[in-house]
């Protein structure tokens, strides 16, 4: 686009935002705050995205974005942004952003989005390794390995019911956008495996076999358990097989958490594999 179109298309869409709304409703604030909540988030399919990182990510994604609120500094730098993708959005102050905000420390930026609807349809049964998440609790630790599992190229994963809600809040924060990557799908452990014929189903727990000299399969089901209970007993009973990360001599730590296990055993998985 010539420079002087540009800049004539940048006057006129600077113009047009200052004709926007520049005080959101207490309507508004509501119908926003509900979001928040996993209840109205679940009646709704909605969830909630903050800060220019994720927001971006999710932009430049498939998912849908239903309403836009953000500084006028963020709304001016994405002015023709915010005109391709055709939502509404609506200019804010730092009050009403704040009043609005999951964060401690609102970030310039809140999105609501659309919850996209997966299916069996969606799963990619030629890969050959799947991830199945049994009751992790965490926000912080579910967010991290949803990045971790963008990482290594693995774009869907499995949950149990017993799982934290992917669309809170905070673990959207903490996906740092993966989640536009990474479908969650919650099925039962017995269920997805027939589903994909898959016959290794590989648990992480305390005694198992050392990580590092088990031969790992190629086409597996990796199974990551809570934080505080593990696997639970009815999903123990389908492993093929128990693993473990070893402990160097002089640990004293009596487990890892969730996220950091699933990067060590996603990283020897990935090594054996040569990836």
């Amino acid at each position: 686009m010539p420079v002087f179109s540009l800049f004539c298309t940048r006057f006129s869409l600077l113009c047009e935002i200052k004709g926007k709304q520049v005080m959101i409703s207490k309507n508004q604030i509501k119908n926003i705050n509900a979001v928040h909540q996993k209840k109205f988030r679940k009646e709704l399919s909605l969830f909630i995205a903050e800060g220019p990182k994720v927001v971006d990510e999710f932009l430049h994604s498939d998912l849908k974005v239903a309403e836009i609120y953000g500084l006028e500094s963020w709304i001016t730098r994405n002015l023709l942004l915010l005109k391709k993708i055709n939502c509404p959005y609506f200019i804010v102050t730092e009050a009403e952003l704040t009043r609005i905000s999951a964060l401690q420390t609102p970030n310039e930026v809140l999105a609501v989005f659309k919850q996209p609807i997966y299916t069996e349809k969606e799963i990619n049964a030629k890969a050959d390794l799947f991830l199945y998440l049994d009751g992790v609790a965490d926000p912080g630790n579910m967010g991290t390995i949803i990045r971790m599992a963008d990482w290594f190229g693995i774009n869907q994963i499995f949950c149990s019911d017993t799982c934290v809600d992917v669309f809170s809040p905070k673990v959207v924060q903490s996906t740092m956008g993966s989640l536009a990557r990474v479908n969650p799908l919650t099925m039962d452990l017995s269920e997805i495996c027939s589903l994909l014929n898959v016959k290794d189903i590989y648990g992480a727990m305390l005694g198992g076999e050392n990580l590092y000299t088990t031969n790992l399969p190629k086409k597996c089901m990796l199974v990551i358990g809570s934080e505080s209970h593990g696997i639970s007993v009815n999903n123990t009973k389908l492993l093929g097989k128990q693993i473990s990360i070893p402990q160097a001599k002089g640990g004293k730590t009596e487990s890892l958490n969730a996220a950091v296990a699933t990067s060590i055993i996603l990283s020897e998985f990935f090594r054996q594999q040569n990836f």
